[in-house]
């Protein structure tokens, strides 16, 4: 077998796909074409998407949409309407008009936001599965799978690689990896995954986890930022109050058999504290590694055994 490499720029993140196989090239030539056609279709910043195509027909008619993008958006509708999650999908013209992490970031007024939470509400989402359209109920509304695509995105390239016979893989997707297969130059087939240190520069890893067949989803305040009048805003919204989240929590990673899970949970209980979030994770047969503000390191405890402390 050959091993194979690729680097994109897409989604606003870097890509690296690393595989193996008897002809990598062309595998990975398919993979960076779905990856480019799944950016065009489901992204927020193309006004010719379908998820675009949703939000200048909210409040106006339902659109018809491809299988896979309905199939996230009721994923997403789902896990937003569960009890006491912190994910919502309806998020979208709240993250539109913070812009938190690019350079027109802004601070709305009191007026603007409570404005935007009575039009951010996943129950105003009306799904036809028979004709598979998406019907956003009130003008101004607009969805946001960012806290889904990438597991998705990720989780599909994996199924693709597997149908041609790929041995192992590496998908990192940004802050979502997903492994496949025995890693190379370990003698036990793990892959180590280096998790961010939240308080260093890039590239400084907390701890590292042995994994096999296995997707790590980390979401971090430390990702993008923005300051208004002397105060730091990161991206991580509340949908309830409009501002973001007040947590104890720096960094949460979850490792999960599919990396869609991965996004969802890290989403779904951010701001939960760390023993709830350990406890949840646990009861799904998922672990997790949370990093609070103070430092502190708290895990699944079957995971012990996985983990490299970083002193």
């Amino acid at each position: 077998m050959t091993q194979g490499e690729k680097t994109v720029h897409l989604m606003g993140t870097v890509i690296r796909l690393w595989i193996e196989h008897a002809q990598p090239a062309e595998i990975l030539l398919e993979a960076e074409r779905r990856l480019i056609d799944y950016e065009k279709r489901f992204s927020a910043n193309d006004e010719s998407s379908e998820l675009n195509q949703i939000k200048h027909n909210a409040g106006i008619k339902p659109v018809k949409v491809d299988p896979e993008l309905f199939y996230l958006i009721a994923v997403g509708k789902k896990h937003s309407l569960a009890k006491d999650s912190l994910l919502n999908v309806a998020i979208g013209p709240l993250i539109q008009t913070w812009r938190i992490g690019f350079n027109d970031a802004k601070q709305p007024t009191e007026t603007e936001i409570k404005a935007l939470l009575k039009i951010i509400d996943p129950q105003k989402i009306e799904l036809n599965e028979a004709e598979q359209t998406v019907f956003l109920t009130e003008k101004g509304m607009a969805l946001d799978l960012g806290s889904l695509a990438k597991g998705y995105f990720a989780d599909e390239l994996l199924a693709y690689f597997k149908s041609v016979d790929v041995s192992a893989a590496l998908i990192d997707l940004g802050g979502n990896i997903l492994t496949y297969g025995p890693a190379p130059k370990h003698a036990d087939h793990y892959w180590r995954i280096g998790i961010q240190n939240p308080f260093s520069k890039r590239g400084d890893y907390a701890l590292v986890v042995k994994v096999k067949d296995q997707s790590l989803v980390t979401s971090g305040v430390y990702e993008r930022a923005a300051e208004f009048n002397g105060k730091t805003y990161h991206h991580i919204f509340d949908s309830q109050t409009g501002y973001p989240l007040e947590t104890a929590v720096t960094s949460l990673t979850v490792i999960s058999p599919k990396s869609l899970d991965g996004e969802i949970w890290t989403t779904r209980l951010f701001g939960k504290s760390p023993e709830e979030i350990i406890a949840t994770l646990n009861a799904y047969d998922l672990f997790g590694i949370v990093i609070t503000n103070d430092g502190e390191i708290v895990y699944s405890e079957a995971l012990g055994p996985q983990l490299t402390f970083n002193q």
